[in-house]
């Protein structure tokens, strides 16, 4: 018969001195036994002087790293073409990706706001693709900021996916930050 039990993450900070632990520090635990499960204390090395009195078990481990996120660079017309062929999408997922698009964009100055319309009870922004001076038109989703950070990261991935179709050889312009989403 086995039996599971339940065991808090890392809290990121010594049990003692309350200092953060920090990614690739190895650090020392010790589990409590409570009525209600057990309790987990982490402690930073310094202030580790072996098992604490009533522990029922200590162990060392280390704090994982968190990857890098990968940086992806795209040119500004692979951008606006993935921005234009999601004009025509209704599926509400593809429209927030297209507006969450048209902010990064107007963030590089590819797209400029010119202004909003009302359609019914849909807000739609009118945005001028500077190369060209065309128009096109965005409707505002009205995301909350963890949505807009959500497809960020999902438009991210995509993009990554993107990237690694482009010429491998082309130069990547490294020295300009503006160009990395």
């Amino acid at each position: 018969m086995s039996q599971e039990f339940e065991v808090q993450r890392p809290s990121g900070r010594c049990a003692v001195s309350g200092r953060e632990i920090r990614a690739g520090e190895a650090f020392h635990t010790a589990l409590f036994e409570t009525p209600q499960g057990f309790e987990r204390r982490d402690y930073a090395p310094e202030c580790w002087n072996g098992p604490p009195e009533g522990s029922f078990c200590a162990f060392r481990t280390r704090v994982a790293e968190k990857p890098a996120r990968p940086r992806v660079w795209l040119d500004d017309e692979s951008l606006v073409e993935f921005f234009r062929r999601l004009a025509d999408r209704e599926e509400p997922v593809k429209q927030g990706f297209r507006f969450v698009l048209a902010l990064m964009l107007m963030r590089k100055r590819v797209l400029k706001y010119e202004q909003t319309l009302r359609e019914n009870d849909a807000e739609v922004w009118q945005l001028r693709l500077m190369r060209d001076q065309s128009l096109h038109r965005v409707l505002n989703p009205r995301m909350s900021e963890e949505q807009i950070a959500s497809v960020q990261e999902e438009l991210r991935s995509i993009l990554a996916g993107m990237s690694d179709e482009t010429d491998a050889a082309s130069p990547h312009p490294a020295d300009d930050p503006a160009v990395y989403t």
